[in-house]
């Protein structure tokens, strides 16, 4: 498989301690993107399931039960034919895993079997239609409403994030529309994460020569962060 990098002991990916695995290529173009140097899928390097377990294992004692892998991306699950090899690896292992993902991709057999195996699925809402999706991310909509569905009907544990961005959906209008897509395509997911925009990623975009959308952008208000994370909270209970 086409691994873009590794991160150990990660925290912010799923519960507990987790071992972070980026794989290299998406199909979205998102507007805010910060790791467009993720978006080739000859990105990174390439890697074999038991050499990508051989590096995981030896952060094993430091997961305990609640930790574990995150794939992570780029889009992890264009590269689940490969990720299930390592799934029946690190089973073996007594090892969990979790799946970070846009959720714009097709179910194949493939992903079902990921899905369903994984200890929880940290799913980006990016935007919460057809209309907006397709203008700030130049994906289907479509496959992410299929997606969540699957998600809701396997009772599969479920977070949702969405990137808040100045300007484009940092409004309690915004956080209505997310709430509603949220109840109407999985009304059980545990929680769900609003994340503020920064501009970290911005030398990438020079560095490999790609024209910043969002150039012009500050980061967003912790603040404002805060008052839309109370409010969506509100909205869902």
């Amino acid at each position: 498989m086409r691994v873009h990098s590794l991160e150990s002991l990660a925290a912010l990916d799923g519960k507990g301690l987790r071992y972070g695995v980026f794989l290299a290529g998406c199909g979205l173009r998102c507007v805010y993107c910060h790791n467009p140097d993720t978006w080739s899928a000859d990105a990174g390097t390439d890697m074999s399931p038991a050499e990508l377990l051989s590096k995981i294992v030896r952060y094993k004692p430091y997961f305990r039960t609640d930790g574990g892998v995150t794939f992570s991306g780029g889009e992890p699950l264009l590269q689940a034919d490969e990720l299930c090899k390592l799934a029946e690896l690190l089973k073996t292992e007594g090892i969990g895993y979790a799946v970070d993902t846009s959720g714009a991709v097709g179910l194949t057999d493939s992903v079902k079997r990921l899905l369903c195996g994984a200890q929880s699925v940290i799913c980006d809402l990016k935007f919460p239609d057809a209309e907006s999706f397709g203008r700030y991310t130049c994906g289907d909509f479509a496959l992410v409403e299929g997606f969540l569905a699957f998600l809701s009907e396997n009772d599969i544990p479920t977070w949702l994030r969405t990137v808040i961005v100045p300007g484009i959906n940092d409004t309690e209008e915004w956080m209505e529309r997310y709430a509603k897509t949220a109840k109407r395509l999985i009304p059980n997911a545990e929680r769900y994460e609003l994340l503020g925009f920064h501009t970290m990623g911005f030398f990438k975009y020079e560095r490999l020569g790609i024209e910043n959308p969002l150039a012009s952008v500050r980061s967003l208000d912790k603040e404002r962060l805060t008052e839309l994370q109370s409010y969506i909270n509100t909205l869902l209970k």
